[in-house]
């Protein structure tokens, strides 16, 4: 992994802008500043998966600058990236409901709850997804890729399934339903009667 392209060690920035989604968003502040980071406006150039993908991009280099000891993206590995979802969930929107909530496997909880919240598993894969490919798009090998690592397959494994149970939602791909087959009204005709040269012959042959 020596040859992707590291992140900058000497530039801190006092801000930590967290977009999880093409809707959402999360903008934190780091523990030396007490303002709130400003969004940027991505060019328009680009498609929104690309600006997307490379403010995770960017927000993952940032989150590896101010991890304690300063960490290098060569040394990066799939723990790491665990801990940065995990850092991830104190920004999440997303209730989740623990075992001893009444409403623990309900879709619609008909009333608040003092459950946490934490960052939708569906967030989570797609950022992910994002991250990997942007790695191999600076210069990691996909054999060396922290974000393809079995370790975090099996951590969003593990929250979709509890997220699953906690919500009561299912996150089963649907099948899609095949168009009804038109029958061949040729199909549906009784059988024609042989001709009768074929039947006369037949005779003969007997």
């Amino acid at each position: 992994m020596d040859s992707v392209q590291d992140f900058g060690s000497t530039t801190t920035h006092p801000t930590i802008t967290i977009p999880l989604s093409t809707t959402t968003t999360i903008t934190t502040t780091s523990p030396s500043s007490s303002f709130p980071a400003t969004t940027t406006t991505s060019p328009s150039t680009l498609s929104r998966y690309e600006n997307q993908k490379r403010r995770d991009w960017n927000t993952f280099g940032q989150y590896l600058r101010n991890h304690r000891p300063p960490l290098s993206l060569s040394r990066c590995s799939g723990a790491h990236v665990l801990e940065f979802l995990r850092y991830l969930d104190q920004f999440g929107k997303t209730k989740v409901h623990t075992h001893l909530c009444p409403f623990f496997g309900h879709p619609n909880p008909p009333a608040p709850c003092p459950c946490p919240l934490r960052q939708a598993w569906g967030s989570l894969d797609a950022l992910i997804g994002r991250l990997r490919a942007a790695f191999e798009e600076h210069g990691g090998k996909p054999e060396n890729n922290p974000f393809g690592a079995r370790a975090v397959r099996l951590y969003l494994r593990e929250v979709r399934d509890s997220q699953a149970k906690a919500r009561g939602i299912s996150y089963e791909k649907k099948k899609r339903k095949r168009p009804p087959q038109q029958h061949n009204p040729a199909s549906l005709m009784p059988p024609q009667a042989l001709p009768e040269s074929t039947t006369s012959a037949s005779s003969h042959d007997q």
